[in-house]
């Protein structure tokens, strides 16, 4: 089975704005990624997650994004 991680390093809000630092594990291609996402409201931003820019396979991309709006409740 494959298991992603995600480590959420950093992170600092700034009004309706919360910049996350993560460490993201991909479980399919156990490569290991390090960057910035954020929050704007309720909409999720970043290379990391974004559906063509992002390094993190499908799978991946999709258990962080479900992880960060889990997490910080958004």
């Amino acid at each position: 089975m494959v298991q992603h991680e995600l480590l959420v390093t950093d992170y600092v809000e700034d009004g309706s704005s919360l910049y996350i630092q993560v460490e993201i594990r991909d479980g399919e291609t156990e490569l290991s990624f390090r960057g910035e996402v954020r929050f704007l409201e309720e909409l999720l931003y970043g290379d990391l997650i974004h559906p063509t820019r992002s390094p993190l396979s499908d799978s991946c991309r999709t258990y962080s994004i479900g992880t960060l709006r889990k997490h910080f409740g958004r």
